[in-house]
């Protein structure tokens, strides 16, 4: 939240004759206006919709699609072979888009349901404890977190976001510098937690609106790798600025020194639709609501679970 995940821009610039190409000087970028870490975090507030009416803000439900299966994976061609086997074999470049709904509410609740087989799975937070309920793996008990999902949980941001009243979070943030993401001019803010976590987050120095953050490194083949998430296609709604794709990328951490690294898997959520302040009970974020969809019939459970909402 199908596979045009990156958008390129190419300028074009035609020069007639030596003449013309002497008298029109060649434009000039803007530099970087010089804020401090303050003032860009105000203006991502303010471009987002405002502080007061994020602050009105208390529960949010985000509908969409989010792909699985890590398709992009890189293959690697046999040695010897010049027929364009690869091993692995390239997997095909659509991934398997699975339906969703999250649910978020204040202080620190989170709700999500994924349609995948005709089942659905979910998973709650209720701010403290997290439980999980997987039928498509034909485990029909509620399970609780594991330590890493409940680390990785703990230290989410609000629903809101991270520069929303971050003083008031106990987050600091300083200026780490400018840099250049995907075309777009970017200010480089260090974010460090109440808890002492840091993240880096950069924002559009022209429309001050999230670029790309530093998520939560993701442990894969005993490893833990880098991850980015990049912010796309941000709509309008209830007049705050949202973001309706954000692509993760798992980064590749065996780099030569002079290379970046390079991203392994890209996985993408793309919103379809967007509710500011729905009622959702509490009961929607505990675990009795878990144990109750666990004991309904198959092909049932995602109907009981909906109609308390």
């Amino acid at each position: 939240m199908f596979r045009k995940v990156i958008e390129i821009w190419i300028l074009s610039v035609v020069i007639s004759s030596c003449a013309m190409a002497s008298e029109k000087a060649a434009p000039v970028a803007q530099p970087i206006a010089k804020l401090t870490a303050a003032e860009i975090a105000d203006r991502n507030v303010a471009a987002r919709g405002g502080l007061q009416a994020w602050r009105s803000v208390q529960s949010m439900t985000m509908t969409g699609k989010m792909e699985a299966g890590g398709n992009r994976r890189s293959t690697l061609a046999i040695p010897g072979r010049k027929d364009g086997h690869y091993m692995p074999p390239p997997r095909p470049a659509e991934q398997v888009r699975l339906p969703f709904v999250m649910d978020l509410k204040r202080p620190h609740k989170e709700r999500i349901e994924i349609d995948f087989n005709n089942q659905t799975a979910i998973q709650v937070y209720d701010g403290n404890t997290g439980w999980k309920l997987r039928p498509f793996l034909n485990r029909r008990e509620v399970e609780p977190y594991t330590e890493e999902e409940m680390k990785s949980a703990s230290v989410q941001f609000d629903l809101d976001g991270p520069l929303v009243d971050y003083a008031a979070k106990g987050t600091t943030i300083e200026l780490a510098g400018t840099e250049k993401i995907e075309g777009h001019d970017t200010y480089k803010l260090k974010l460090t937690m109440k808890n002492g976590r840091t993240t880096s987050l950069w924002i559009d120095s022209a429309t001050f609106l999230d670029v790309k953050i530093e998520g939560i490194q993701r442990r894969l083949d005993g490893k833990y790798h880098q991850v980015e998430i990049y912010y796309r296609d941000f709509h309008t709604v209830n007049g705050l600025k949202i973001p309706f794709i954000l692509e993760t990328r798992v980064l590749n951490l065996k780099t030569t020194p002079s290379s970046a690294p390079l991203p392994t898997a890209s996985e993408q959520i793309t919103i379809e639709k967007v509710e500011v302040n729905p009622k959702l009970p509490d009961e929607l974020f505990l675990k009795a609501d878990l144990d109750a969809a666990a004991t309904a019939k198959p092909g049932v459970a995602a109907a009981s679970v909906k109609t308390v909402r």
